[in-house]
């Protein structure tokens, strides 16, 4: 008989109801993977800390945390021990990796002007590998212009998915089969629309340019005192969690991330911002590397956690993401307008089979 793969190992530490007879008798009578089943108990302790969650369904407290991971990008590089474990919790999240870096490109600003430009409109998702050091690297947006989250995404539980349709006016996802070993009441989360403004300084950006020792190249024309806007959501998740407090399955849809400019074209904007002091080049060029028409929404993944691999869902393409020990995978794919995510403490086939199985 074959030996069970990672995600059965992992699965006999979470939900050991969900591992077939064959599997269990396997592992009880195999020296090798009796070790491979120790290593995955002393991993369970990091995954938990790389979700970063509680219990089941304190969502409110999950986004705090998210705000302080987000927040931890802005750190200088003699950061405290804390603030380096919030970083590595950032990096390990690909859902804040994402907004982030969406938030970098498409900027923020501080009041509506009356002319916007559409400059973002994400119709497909590209993964972008990046590393710690890059994340260190990464310049502070807020030393470059004015940042203000005008509306905040409140994220919170409801009742059911009638509630959470009702809430978002989007479709919750209906799970055509759950994966073996997924099993119990799923609960429903949905969160606002996520509003943030950015308005451009060129005297801010040059003297924070100088503090660094470093020269702030010149700005495009029309750039200083130009204003983005990104928004992101509504958007729904339904949540099945393991014995552990672990989301073992998490199917989650939201209107896709999109900027606005009150009149400079995106491939400028997106330019300059990759130039600014402190870029790190393999990222700079990885993102330059996406559509100059804002179309492609970049999902950062941490290089030595996670790999990425193309697919197709329902004729559309889609990136697919699996941790490199194999306890985790997801999907993500957009549509029409709509992000659509399945992910979980699964394997990469078990991801796709749900992904493609949703009606």
């Amino acid at each position: 008989m074959r030996h069970p793969s990672d995600g059965t190992l992992r699965r006999l530490v979470d939900e050991p109801d969900g591992v077939a007879d064959p599997d269990r008798e396997h592992v009880a009578g195999c020296p090798e993977c009796l070790s491979g089943l120790a290593a995955a108990q002393e991993d369970a302790a990091l995954t938990s800390a790389a979700f970063e969650l509680d219990v089941t369904s304190d969502v409110d407290a999950a986004w705090q945390r998210l705000s302080h991971a987000t927040g931890a990008v802005e750190q200088p590089r003699a950061a405290t021990p804390m603030a380096s474990r919030r970083r590595r919790a950032w990096l390990r999240s690909p859902v804040v990796a994402a907004v982030g870096v969406a938030a970098l490109l498409a900027g923020a600003g501080a009041a509506a002007a009356a002319d916007w430009l559409p400059i973002f409109r994400t119709e497909r998702i590209a993964a972008v590998s990046i590393t710690e050091s890059d994340l260190v690297d990464l310049p502070d947006l807020s030393a470059y212009g004015d940042v203000e989250v005008v509306d905040e995404p409140g994220v919170h539980q409801v009742a059911d998915e009638a509630a959470a349709e009702a809430a978002t006016g989007l479709t919750v996802p209906a799970v055509d089969e759950l994966p073996r070993g997924v099993t119990g009441d799923r609960t429903f989360q949905v969160g606002d629309q996520l509003q943030v403004l950015f308005t451009f300084s060129a005297d801010k950006a040059a003297r924070a340019a100088a503090r660094a020792g470093d020269e702030l190249p010149a700005p495009p024309a029309g750039l200083d005192g130009s204003q983005f806007r990104l928004t992101a959501g509504p958007g729904l998740a339904s949540v099945w969690s393991a014995s552990s407090g672990l989301p073992a399955l998490v199917v989650a849809r939201a209107v896709a991330p999109a900027g606005d400019s009150s009149g400079i074209p995106f491939a400028t904007a997106r330019d300059y911002l990759l130039s600014l002091p402190g870029m790190p080049d393999r990222v700079a060029d990885q993102l330059r590397s996406l559509s100059d028409d804002g179309s492609t929404l970049p999902l950062p993944l941490p290089a030595d956690q996670v790999t990425s691999s193309s697919a197709d869902v329902g004729g559309v393409p889609a990136t697919v993401f699996r941790s490199k020990d194999g306890t985790m995978a997801g999907v993500v794919w957009v549509d029409d307008g709509v992000v659509t995510a399945v992910a979980g403490t699964l394997s990469k086939d078990e991801v796709l089979s749900v992904a493609r199985g949703l009606r």
